[in-house]
């Protein structure tokens, strides 16, 4: 009892000197450079305290002074920021047709960006894809895989952490397999982090995008497949099997693109509104030389009335999904993305469709975000990670 006892009341200030820690690293993180009588009044810690936690990042080699600070009242005050190179990140996004993936320092500098087409045939191929786009990165960043800090990677399905295991992975063949996440961790270690893809560019959304300035919204990605990725309260939601967003298994049957065997697979709604839908629904309706969903908006652009219908019909089943999300969580915006998402013409279609529908009208906006959004996002999430990891080692490490 005594060293149960003994262990509690030693733990607690180490805890407390973690947290106060965390606190500067995010203020130094969000706002940029800062002397300790700015950081004081923002973080509301007293200047001794700020002062000591200073000391102890600056030893761990997590922040560095960069300056002092001139042209005010009183001495010059010494001005810290967050180190760059005290640890890296790799974030990685693994697609049926193009492996991405960035290196960035903790102060979120790309140090290097790659991005190959995959001619992958199965799930192990595309884990060893990985491996060599990871090498690539790491060469021409000019660091060593010992110094990362974070890897995470943006993937189709869900991970589950209570069961280990990753499902839904759509149209990623074997690709939930068990051997999969085991290669994954062979080559890039035990904390690697999994991230939904369109969960992740909610994350880059809500850091680089639209969603900068709103507390709450949905980014609905619609393209080769669906998905949605749903910040609340400024927070990324999974919900407790980690399926929230996975609005493909909405259960809309209707559309003249749907197909029974297809929402076996992949859900209803994806069987409904996906890019392949789309062809379906064309080729059903007769629209000559839809063999994408590229070519059908395309003809619809240029006036083929029955290829224009096709799009009318997707983006009501769009406005559908949307306004369902609506009832729901009342997000105060709505970001469009994926190839469907963002083609031309199809937010004005979709927010037309959804004013007849829904009972409140967020904003609707397209993404600005390109090719590389979900690589962005398992950036940010992994520097989050990062930080948290290192601020708990340098800890351990001065106890």
């Amino acid at each position: 009892m005594t060293v149960v006892a003994g262990g509690a009341s030693a733990a607690r200030p180490q805890l407390i000197r973690e947290i106060n820690e965390q606190v500067l690293l995010d203020h130094l993180r969000r706002s940029g450079p800062m002397a300790r009588t700015e950081l004081a009044r923002l973080s509301g810690l007293s200047k001794p305290t700020v002062s000591a936690a200073l000391a102890s990042l600056e030893r761990s080699g997590l922040v560095h002074v960069i300056g002092q600070r001139t042209g005010v009242p009183g001495p010059a005050a010494v001005v810290y920021d967050v180190r760059p190179e005290a640890g890296f990140v790799l974030g990685l996004d693994v697609g049926r047709e193009y492996l991405r993936g960035a290196i960035a320092d903790l102060a979120g500098t790309v140090r290097s960006r790659a991005s190959v087409r995959t001619k992958a045939v199965d799930a192990m191929t595309r884990v060893d894809g990985l491996a060599g786009l990871a090498a690539t990165l790491l060469a021409e960043a000019g660091i060593e895989a010992d110094q990362l800090t974070q890897t995470v990677l943006g993937s189709p399905g869900v991970y589950d952490p209570r069961v280990d295991r990753l499902t839904l992975t759509g149209r990623l063949s074997g690709w939930d397999s068990p051997g999969v996440l085991a290669g994954l961790r062979d080559r890039f270690g035990p904390g690697l982090m999994i991230e939904n893809d369109v969960d992740a560019a909610a994350l880059a959304e809500r850091v680089h995008g639209h969603g900068r300035d709103v507390e709450s919204f949905a980014f609905v990605s619609v393209g080769t497949g669906i998905g949605m990725g749903l910040v609340l309260d400024g927070k990324l939601r999974h919900g407790f099997h980690g399926v929230a967003g996975e609005i493909s298994y909405l259960p809309f049957t209707e559309g003249s693109g749907s197909d029974a065997r297809d929402a076996r697979r992949r859900g209803s709604f994806d069987a409904s509104a996906s890019a392949a839908a789309v062809v379906r629904a064309a080729r059903r309706a007769g629209v000559p030389g839809a063999s994408s969903a590229e070519k059908v908006f395309a003809a619809a652009a240029r006036g083929d009335a029955v290829a224009a219908a096709v799009v009318t019909e997707e983006a009501l089943l769009v406005a559908k999904a949307i306004c369902s999300v609506i009832a729901v969580v009342d997000p105060e915006l709505v970001v469009l993305g994926g190839g469907i998402g963002q083609a031309p013409g199809f937010l004005e279609a979709v927010v037309h469709q959804l004013s007849r529908l829904s009972p409140v009208m967020p904003d609707v906006k397209v993404t600005g975000l390109g090719a590389e959004t979900v690589v962005s996002g398992c950036i940010s999430a992994g520097l989050d990670r990062a930080w948290l990891n290192l601020v708990g080692r340098a800890g351990n490490s001065g106890q």
